[in-house]
């Protein structure tokens, strides 16, 4: 069985299981999450279920815009009841890797906003501890302009290496969509205090997020390569 279909079936079982008439749902980012809206569109269709649509992402918008969903937004529905996203890293405790598709600010301020966030990945995303499989890294979104300081004061601080994400179809960094630069922070110490470390960096003039998703996870799903989901709840 193909890793996509693995994130189909991890996608459809939670929406399927979260997503019912007349709610707010965050719809993130990242490939899994096209199946979350294939099968939210379907239901819509089928079941002439009421949902508005959030997103988290340019992205996340054009998919709502192409499978005719209602689009939503936070200044008429501050308050979601359920966002179903994807993650690059998901640890024991439920603390995620988010950013890897650069949206890590607007998913962090749609899963803040919700009642439940549930995220649907792939077997490859399961780990025990974060660093696990997923090799590229802690995105920080900075402003432009203090890069370079705050590169210095993470590695200062707690180890490891810090690169700037370059765009790959245009000469320089990847710019997101809040007109921000992103740091990949490849950490050595896997046994950091990660509630902790999330907080200091955060603190740091001129970061705007980072991409520690900390206590906001309520449960997810793991689509397998035989085609089974496998379950984890806080």
């Amino acid at each position: 069985m193909s890793l996509e279909k693995a994130k189909q079936v991890a996608a459809y079982r939670a929406v399927d299981e979260f997503v019912k008439g007349h709610c707010v749902f965050g719809v993130g980012s990242g490939s899994t999450v096209v199946y979350a809206v294939q099968r939210l569109a379907e239901r819509v269709e089928t079941e002439n279920l009421k949902v508005i649509c959030i997103p988290t992402s340019f992205q996340a918008k054009q998919l709502i815009i192409k499978y005719n969903l209602t689009l939503g937004e936070l200044e008429t529905h501050p308050n979601i009841d359920v966002t179903i996203d994807g993650a690059d890293e998901v640890d024991s405790n439920m603390t995620l890797i988010k950013g890897g598709g650069g949206c890590l600010l607007q998913e962090k301020i749609v899963a803040s906003c919700s009642k439940k966030m549930i995220v649907i990945a792939d077997y490859t995303k399961d780990s025990k501890k974060l660093g696990d499989r997923y090799k590229k890294g802690i995105p920080i979104e900075v402003i432009p302009m203090a890069y370079v300081p705050i590169k210095n004061k993470v590695v200062a601080m707690f180890g490891g290496e810090i690169k700037l994400r370059s765009a790959i179809a245009k000469a320089g960094p990847v710019v997101t969509d809040n007109g921000n630069f992103i740091l990949d922070w490849m950490f050595t110490n896997q046994d950091l205090d990660w509630e902790k470390t999330s907080n200091i960096i955060k603190l740091m003039p001129g970061v705007v997020e980072i991409g520690l998703f900390v206590k906001m996870c309520e449960k997810a799903y793991f689509g397998q390569a035989e085609g089974t989901v496998i379950e984890r709840s806080v």
